[in-house]
């Protein structure tokens, strides 16, 4: 099957002929007729039903219209998209579990770019999402963190993936909770002094492996739990009831008012050290454009004066 064969498909549908879809596109009505029947041999279909008026789509061949059209339609953006070669269209496509400071470091590099054209995206997704992102090449920077627990896995599956992880920085494991919470005031927790407290953590869809969770310790079993999708979600449980999440320690803007972070005591807790390593995947064949590494610098400045985590120095 070739994009040229689905065009000729498209033409005769809507000119109703051989005849008429060849003067059109300045093409020999044989090659048009050659195309169609080898299309419909590769398929095992009959595309069109053939009379002295012209020619009928089949329901086989009206439902490969509907594809046909999708298919040359996305080939005609990726034409326009890359036929821009060095133009200063530019593009930065970024996948992150939910931190607010990479969402803050994307922001601003959109808002200091001053280029012309430009498209830039970025999705807070699960943590295998975000891994396959990085492998297909839909998004150009994977953020997410590894522990002493979870990094044999997730290594295996960064190599399998063909990317790279680059630590960015290092954060002991805090607690959030909201202001009014009754431990608020604590100046450290245990996991016990959690226990009677519902566990918010980020859901993982069919990938719910405790490898995979965004929040470190959550392979320990906890008898009250709330799973979710957003940002917007915890920040409005945090606030406005007494259950608590586990991360990083670093507060984001949003989340600054009525939300206290408090470190947690993980002395003899199995499966981690403590410590949450955040980081960076890339594909081993990406190369990097200016945006990307603009990006890149930007979150290693968001995180320069944070009190609560070690940056690395690359």
């Amino acid at each position: 099957m070739t994009l040229q064969q689905l065009r000729y498909l498209i033409a005769i549908a809507e000119f109703g002929s051989i005849n008429a879809a060849a003067q059109n596109l300045y093409a020999s009505q044989s090659n048009l007729s050659t195309a169609i029947k080898e299309l419909e041999t590769e398929l095992g279909i009959t595309i069109f039903t053939r009379s002295n008026r012209g020619v009928t789509l089949t329901n086989d061949g009206t439902e490969l219209l509907g594809y046909a059209r999708q298919v040359i339609q996305q080939a005609d953006m990726l034409s326009e998209r890359y036929a821009k070669g060095s133009s200063s269209h530019a593009r930065l496509t970024v996948s992150t579990q939910h931190y607010a400071f990479s969402v803050q470091a994307f922001v601003e590099v959109a808002e200091m770019y001053t280029g012309d054209e430009y498209e830039f995206t970025l999705r807070e997704c699960r943590t295998g999402e975000i891994i396959d992102d990085v492998r297909t090449f839909r998004s150009e920077i994977g953020i997410l963190f590894r522990d002493s627990f979870n990094s044999r896995v997730l290594d295996k599956a960064f190599a399998d993936a063909n990317v790279v992880f680059t630590p960015l920085f290092d954060a002991q494991v805090h607690v959030f909770v909201g202001e009014h919470h009754p431990l608020a005031k604590a100046k450290i927790l245990t996991l016990d002094d959690l226990e009677d407290y519902p566990r918010y953590s980020f859901e993982q869809g069919t990938e719910n492996s405790f490898y995979y969770a965004e929040e470190p310790f959550n392979q320990i079993p906890h008898k009250k739990e709330i799973r979710f999708s957003d940002r917007g979600t915890l920040t409005n449980l945090l606030t406005n009831h007494i259950g608590y999440t586990l991360s990083t320690g670093v507060l984001s803007s949003e989340m600054h008012t009525g939300i206290v972070s408090i470190p947690l005591d993980t002395r003899g807790l199995p499966g981690s050290n403590g410590t949450m390593q955040v980081g960076y995947i890339i594909h081993s064949q990406m190369k990097r454009s200016p945006l990307l590494e603009d990006y890149i610098s930007m979150l290693e400045n968001v995180m320069r004066d944070n009190p609560f985590v070690h940056p690395y120095k690359h």
